[in-house]
């Protein structure tokens, strides 16, 4: 069986799913044969089930609703932003409407790229750090509602719009990240502070900045998770927990508090040893600590819901033992997918041709970036490989094609989008 690797260095199954599969030990993206794909479109190349996208976000908004809770989804765009990918968005639910699924963005850049694509201002929610006078201008030109992550944001924010609805992204000191599937990410509590939200102390000071200035106070924001599982639920619990007083502090200095912006960190893994997030349980976290407060409670999945949609083919270009250890070179590098080099994640590689078969060595896949970080996997249990042969990594939806950098002149990796699934066996 072909294996994959995880950041213990564990090597486990690939986990199959509709539009994820083997057929007859090739492997199936859609329904379309992995290989000719590769082969008709060239290689390094995404290749997208969108149809995943419609199902983590139907999931998402299911258990939200099985909770009782008013509940609001925006995409984190910073994650995918591909057309092809936000008009699958944009087709589920009424624009403007309250089963609209809303934009996360972070950048002025993005506000713009959200308006271009479809979405309505009053359904964009921006979240940014270190907002310059200029990126504060531009985002204001819009109704689109901003949350401050800085008292002196506030204040920024007041002197340009007086008398706006704003948030105020809040910092816990708690937090919950996978440190399989996020090894290198911000650390949410710890002796230093991070760069990212207002502490509980601080809360008297950013309200009073935004009294100056006539300020409407309506969100409470917070990002306390990344790639969060099953195992990591506990710890989130303790952090929207503490979220909570955070709420209620807001509400003890006179806001008026509509929406409770949980943000998103929600984790997916293509490794069959990991069992999907359990979204019921995590949905009566927070129906248990927030569902009291008469707010929306909103979140924002970048990584949940991209991020198994993509696959990247690649193709084996060189095979070489080096003393005592197999490389197998790919014709693709970090430029194209940063995962492992910026994040720590170690890469989950299927053969698409044997991608039942056993492993018959130990294999570095290395790409072709001249760069000695430039690997996806050290040493990793895999089928026979010869050059020439087309190799899948899996999890590559999210951060992938919006994180591209013209490293060593290295083009982008093409992409295509399948919004269908063919049956099995019909390609």
């Amino acid at each position: 069986m072909s294996t994959t690797a995880d950041q213990t260095g564990e090597t486990v199954p690939w986990r199959r799913r509709p539009g994820l599969e083997a057929i007859g030990g090739r492997l199936a993206i859609a329904g379309r044969d992995a290989e000719l794909l590769a082969r008709e479109h060239g290689t390094p190349l995404y290749v997208f089930d969108l149809e995943y996208v419609r199902e983590q976000l139907h999931a998402l908004r299911s258990a939200l609703e099985r909770a009782g809770v008013k509940g609001r989804v925006r995409i984190a765009l910073k994650a995918l932003r591909d057309p092809e990918y936000l008009a699958v968005v944009r087709s589920l639910g009424t624009p403007g409407g309250p089963d609209a699924i809303g934009i996360d963005a972070c950048s002025p850049g993005e506000v713009e790229h959200a308006l271009a694509h479809g979405f309505l201002p009053q359904e964009i929610s921006v979240t940014a750090t270190n907002l310059s006078e200029t990126d504060c201008r531009t985002i204001l030109q819009y109704p689109v509602h901003v949350n401050a992550d800085l008292i002196t944001q506030v204040e920024r924010l007041g002197r340009l719009s007086p008398g706006r609805s704003i948030g105020l992204r809040l910092n816990p000191r708690a937090g919950a990240i996978n440190r399989r599937t996020s090894p290198t990410t911000t650390v949410y509590s710890g002796e230093r502070p991070t760069k990212f939200g207002i502490y509980h102390e601080d809360l008297p000071a950013a309200v009073e900045a935004g009294r100056r200035y006539d300020l409407i106070l309506d969100t409470a924001h917070f990002h306390v998770a990344n790639g969060i599982l099953n195992e990591d639920l506990p710890a989130y619990e303790k952090a929207v927990a503490a979220m909570a007083v955070m709420v209620e502090r807001m509400l003890e200095l006179g806001c008026t508090i509509r929406e409770i912006n949980v943000g998103g960190g929600l984790g997916d893994s293509a490794r069959s040893c990991v069992s999907p997030l359990d979204l019921d349980a995590w949905a009566d976290i927070l129906r248990r600590h927030l569902g009291g407060i008469d707010a929306v409670i909103a979140c924002e999945p970048g990584e949940f819901v991209s991020i198994e949609s993509g696959v990247l083919l690649a193709e084996v270009v060189t095979v070489e033992r080096r003393l005592g250890h197999l490389f197998a070179g790919l014709d693709v590098g970090w430029n194209v997918i940063n995962h492992r080099f910026v994040y720590g994640h170690d890469m989950a590689l299927v053969h698409c041709t044997r991608a039942d078969a056993a492993p018959a060595d130990q294999v570095t896949f290395g790409g072709n970036i001249n760069e000695g970080p430039d690997l996806f996997a050290d040493d990793l249990p895999f089928a026979p490989v010869e050059e020439g042969d087309i190799v899948a990594m899996l999890g590559t939806g999210a951060y992938s094609i919006t994180n591209y950098h013209p490293h060593c002149l290295r083009p982008p990796a093409g992409a295509v989008f399948f919004a269908d699934r063919l049956p099995v066996g019909e390609q």
